[in-house]
């Protein structure tokens, strides 16, 4: 055979040898014929394909990212319903709900302590299964819990807060309440602005027309959007004539005047509501039964039935009884100095004895006793004698000293700057 091949022409020998290697390499080099079928892991057009979810991506501290998006479903937690009702008006098994609460405190506790008008939001795979669940504390606060490998985790995501200035002004025209309203004010805002100069102003019947506020305060901001108001960092409110001044102390919460004195007395302008008291915007208020300009021993303050009536300092129930005059009636000594009284209550919340703090309900504005009409008659009264609660010199809580007082007095001055740099600025856009 071989010398048969021998004895051919090169050209015939050539083209022999030729395609005996393309038969050589389709037996050895091509793939089965049963390879050939359309490959599994190609997609085709038009066909539905499952996605699968990488649960781990999903787990805290991890870069790897999510194969397919979850579908999600918002719900708000509805009177009376608690964790094991949400889940069972979901379809979400009890022993899944076990699961997520055995995993740690953190998750037990979010989804124990759910109240009313709590939003929950589930993520979902394609299979219905649970892979993420969201309960949202905060504008800037998110408690999350993702399904991994080993079961579930959480944490809470924290967006960045930042802080910013704000400022507002008002004349008095009508009432405070009114004037704080107007000027954008929350009424948050308003409350505690009346609660800042409230030892020094009795806002329910002080407050007069051309009376007037500024104050320069917080607003808290998340990727570019205000979402809530802050505190009051300084503010000043005119009233009568009278200038008061209060900036906030960093360092102890509390507020100040430009010179270190504490804004907060021993004792409450008004022992009253200011928003409760009726004609609170008429500086000649009446007796309702003598008829006179202002009561000869005390201050008079008329209110619907049922006004909280406030201690307008600590101390001590030195009474708590009802006669045919006073009607319903509670006396307070504060010291061996002070004593106030507050009469014609619809009830008494207070024993004589009982220790007392400053602003606590001690009873209910009425109309018990010898009036024409339900009011607080308020009496305060300085070592025996009868002084106006809304004049009088109050002694004050403790004040800055050394050198926390300097460098309260050096940002306050800073901050009085600001605070007449945002008026002015207001003023030229105006």
């Amino acid at each position: 055979m071989l010398s048969i091949f021998a004895r051919l022409p090169w050209v015939h020998r050539a083209f022999i040898a030729f395609f005996s290697a393309i038969i050589v390499i389709a037996l050895f080099f091509l793939p089965d014929p049963k390879d050939l079928r359309p490959d599994k892991k190609r997609f085709e057009v038009g066909r539905h394909y499952p996605l699968t979810i990488n649960a781990e991506a999903l787990s805290p501290g991890t870069s790897i990212s999510p194969t397919a998006a979850l579908r999600w479903e918002k719900h708000t937690v509805g009177s009376g319903e608690s964790a094991a009702i949400l889940f069972q008006r979901l379809g979400l098994s009890s022993r899944l709900l076990y699961q997520l609460t055995s995993t740690n405190d953190d998750i037990e506790r979010q989804l124990t302590r759910l109240r009313p008008g709590d939003v929950l939001e589930f993520g979902f795979d394609e299979n219905d299964d649970l892979i993420q669940l969201k309960r949202k504390l905060s504008a800037f606060e998110t408690f999350v819990v993702s399904k991994t490998a080993k079961g579930f985790s959480s944490k809470l995501d924290k967006k960045e807060l930042f802080f910013q200035y704000n400022y507002a002004e008002a004349e008095i025209t009508s009432n405070f309440w009114n004037a704080g309203v107007n000027a954008g004010l929350t009424a948050n805002q308003i409350m505690e602005l009346a609660g800042i100069f409230g030892w020094d102003i009795d806002f329910a019947l002080d407050i007069r027309s051309g009376d007037q506020f500024k104050m320069l305060y917080q607003e808290q901001v998340v990727e570019g959007e205000v979402i809530g108001r802050g505190k009051i960092i300084a503010a000043t409110f005119v009233n009568q004539g009278d200038t008061f001044t209060a900036i906030l102390d960093d360092n102890t919460g509390n507020y100040f005047d430009e010179n270190g004195r504490a804004m907060k007395k021993a004792f409450l302008r008004s022992p009253v509501d200011f928003r409760r008291v009726t004609s609170n915007f008429n500086p000649r208020r009446r007796h309702p039964v003598t008829g006179k300009i202002r009561a000869h021993r005390g201050t008079d303050y008329a209110a619907p039935v049922g006004t909280p009536i406030w201690a307008a300092g600590d101390g001590v129930v030195q009474k708590s009884s009802y006669n045919q005059f006073n009607g319903n009636y509670v006396f307070i000594r504060h010291s061996n100095t002070y004593v106030t009284k507050y009469l014609h209550l619809q009830r008494r919340m207070v024993k004589t004895g009982q220790r007392v703090k400053q602003g606590q309900t001690i009873g209910t504005l009425g109309g018990t006793g010898r009036v024409t009409g339900p009011h607080l008659h308020y009496e305060f009264l300085v070592n025996g004698v009868h002084k106006n609660a809304r004049t009088v010199k109050l002694p004050q809580s403790k004040s800055l000293t050394g050198k926390a007082k300097a460098t309260f007095i050096a940002n306050a001055k800073i901050r009085l700057a600001k605070l007449e740099r945002y008026g002015e600025l207001l003023y030229a856009r105006n």
